[in-house]
């Protein structure tokens, strides 16, 4: 069902650095246990040899070692693959039409956007605002449960044309006892490109970045 308005700088440490920094101190620790243990073996008394109970814990204590710096390389190696797929997964997305997440929708000359869920049939009052906060329309409408879509011509309440840009719509709404629902609002757009440098790699939708976890549906083209 479709609604239609009518005129009326922080230093961070990446992950890379710091697990190249734990495999390098890991290393030079293996690197010196395994020099102090050849050294005992070397120097140990024979009439006073070591301990068979102390050595199978040094040995044990040497082979925990090296599994650990085995499994810090299998694990880069795991966020590697990751991020490849990430990276995959979100140009796979250029051109799609998605909804996401959100409140703020582009207007162009078809006009601007929303859906939103209602749980239950409610009378709301849908305001819309551009990038500084000025009301640019507000109306009162009837809303049935499910999923809906408000669609804004950009035409104010005076009748005069709002210029292109970003616009935000805000739902309040209450059920007919008066008790407020919550609606959930999505913006639907076309992803124009993919940030690959960020991580994860972000969605560009009417100028604004999204995550790929915040896409809620891909819809097709309308006939």
């Amino acid at each position: 069902m479709a609604i239609t308005a009518a005129t009326a700088t922080p230093t961070a440490t990446t992950p890379e650095a710091s697990n190249t920094v734990s495999n390098k101190t890991l290393a030079d620790n293996f690197q010196t246990f395994l020099t102090l243990l050849t050294t005992q073996l070397k120097n140990q008394n024979p009439l006073d040899p070591l301990d068979t109970n102390q050595f199978t814990q040094q040995l044990v204590q040497f082979a925990q070692v090296e599994q650990q710096m085995k499994q810090n390389e299998q694990l880069t190696t795991l966020v590697a693959l990751q991020k490849n797929s990430q990276s995959t997964v979100a140009l796979s997305f250029v051109g799609a039409t998605v909804a996401v997440d959100g409140q703020t929708a582009p207007l162009d000359e078809s006009g601007a956007t929303w859906a939103f869920t209602s749980p239950k049939p409610a009378s709301a009052m849908i305001t819309v605002t551009d990038s500084t906060g000025q009301t640019a329309f507000s109306g009162n409408f009837t809303l049935q449960a499910g999923e809906l879509a408000f669609n804004w011509d950009g035409k104010g309440n005076n009748g005069q044309q709002w210029p292109k840009g970003n616009y935000k719509m805000t739902i309040s709404a209450k059920d007919a006892s008066g008790v407020a629902v919550a609606v959930k609002t999505e913006v639907e757009g076309p992803v124009e490109s993919v940030d690959l440098s960020k991580d994860p790699p972000t969605l560009s939708i009417g100028g604004q970045n999204f995550t790929i976890d915040k896409v809620k549906r891909v819809i097709r083209p309308r006939a």
